[in-house]
């Protein structure tokens, strides 16, 4: 088995890491008993991009269960929990390339590594993968026969791709399910965020401007959660929609130009660059706070950060403070990067069963179903969609109505009057 990671003696601390997240994700945990049953990945092996921590963990090991060989790499370099790769490799036999903290050239080469063994499926948490396979690897393409995506900065690079007629294999948008993108990006990106932004700076609150650039789902989280610990919330949007929703949610809404001058803590969730810029961060109060909650670290201006330092050093674990020319000081979380994951654990374990429940349904749909789909990019099939609520519900012990037949066929009918 070939895997790269950096201490396989830290595999018993990762085994109880994932054994805890497992007993926070009781819908996976049935799939995968059906998957072990049903075996309907025999023989498929996936190539899996993805943070690894303890929820990916749990996901590996279910589509293992269910036949599938799998490789696991990390989808961020600061994303990865080394301990936990060290049981993948250890307790389950699973091929992991992923060091905590790795630069961008052995990023990348664990990228070459888990594709290296011919996959028949992708799963991405950015479009790296895909990206590799189409400018470097693409003899691999060939023998791909699907692909998952489960992040909103993934399914904008593929859907780009889609619209040049450059994707070469279908592949479902995971984060586009109402049972991930409602809740995920909502309720664990807004308490992961908060989680690693405290972890790393123990700043207060309560009081604080904190400024939100995007107000899409992760954005709405972030907002409400950072209002509820008594933080004076600022929105910046480009989508008129969104901003007036912000705005009707009783949040404050403003350009960044202006909001760049009055905030003491910001936070970039759009999936975009350059979110911050020189001109913004000139304009930021001396001890700004700034973070990325988006994919990847080009939300944030760093070059221009870089331009304009006088010096730089790590005031804490996972803050960096610039000292600008003038002697102001900024201070980045996380060099940029997913801060719920540079400072923190990411998401909690019973939000990510959902996601990861749907990823492992739609691999399962992907094997079953892929020779009926052209290269592109797909929503989730609403049954997988449904049937994840439903188990949800199931497992924590909800019931909800039916509808009767009654009602079913005045649903169905036009004939009936008001």
């Amino acid at each position: 088995m070939d895997y790269d990671i950096r201490d396989r003696a830290l595999a018993s601390k990762g085994l109880l890491r994932i054994r805890w997240a497992e007993s926070n994700m009781p819908v996976l945990g049935m799939i995968a008993r059906r998957f072990a049953k049903e075996r309907p990945l025999a023989g498929i092996r996936i190539a899996a991009c993805l943070h690894v921590t303890t929820e990916t963990a749990n996901l590996m090991k279910t589509l293992k269960a269910g036949g599938a060989e799998v490789r696991l790499c990390a989808s961020n370099p600061l994303s990865t929990q080394d301990d936990v790769a060290a049981s993948l490799v250890v307790d389950d036999g699973i091929g992991v390339f992923a060091i905590r903290g790795i630069d961008s050239a052995g990023y990348y080469e664990h990228i070459r590594a888990a594709l290296s063994f011919s996959p028949k499926i992708t799963m991405d948490d950015g479009a790296d993968l895909v990206f590799t396979i189409h400018s470097e690897m693409q003899d691999v393409a060939a023998g791909v026969i699907g692909g998952t995506e489960e992040t909103t900065t993934g399914v904008i690079r593929l859907r780009s791709m889609a619209r040049e007629g450059a994707l070469r294999y279908p592949i479902i948008a995971v984060n586009d399910a109402m049972t991930k993108h409602l809740f995920d990006n909502r309720y664990g990106t807004g308490q992961s965020t908060i989680d690693g932004i405290l972890r790393a700076t123990n700043t207060l609150l309560a009081g604080s401007k904190v400024v939100i650039a995007g107000y899409g789902w992760c954005g709405r989280g972030l907002a409400a959660r950072a209002r509820g610990m008594g933080a004076n919330v600022i929105i910046t949007e480009i989508d008129p929609l969104k901003a007036l929703e912000a705005v009707m949610e009783g949040f404050t809404v403003m350009p960044m130009d202006e909001a760049a001058s009055v905030g003491d803590i910001f936070v970039t969730v759009t999936g975009n660059t350059s979110v911050i810029r020189k001109e913004h961060l000139v304009a930021m109060k001396d001890g700004a706070i700034v973070a990325n909650s988006g994919h990847f670290n080009v939300e944030i201006d760093l070059e221009d950060l870089e331009k304009m330092k006088q010096s730089k050093q790590v005031v804490r674990d996972n803050v960096e403070e610039y000292v600008l020319k003038d002697g102001k000081r900024i201070r980045v979380l996380g060099e940029g990067r997913l801060i719920n994951l540079a400072a923190a654990e990411g998401h909690p374990a019973s939000v990510m069963d959902m996601s990861f429940a749907n990823q492992a349904l739609c691999i399962e749909y992907l094997v079953k179903s892929s020779q009926d789909l052209e290269p592109g990019v797909y929503t989730v099939p609403e049954e997988i969609d449904t049937d994840v609520a439903r188990l949800k519900l199931e497992a924590l012990g909800v019931k909800i109505d039916k509808l009767t037949d009654k009602q079913r066929e005045y649903l169905a009918s036009w004939r009936t009057g008001t």
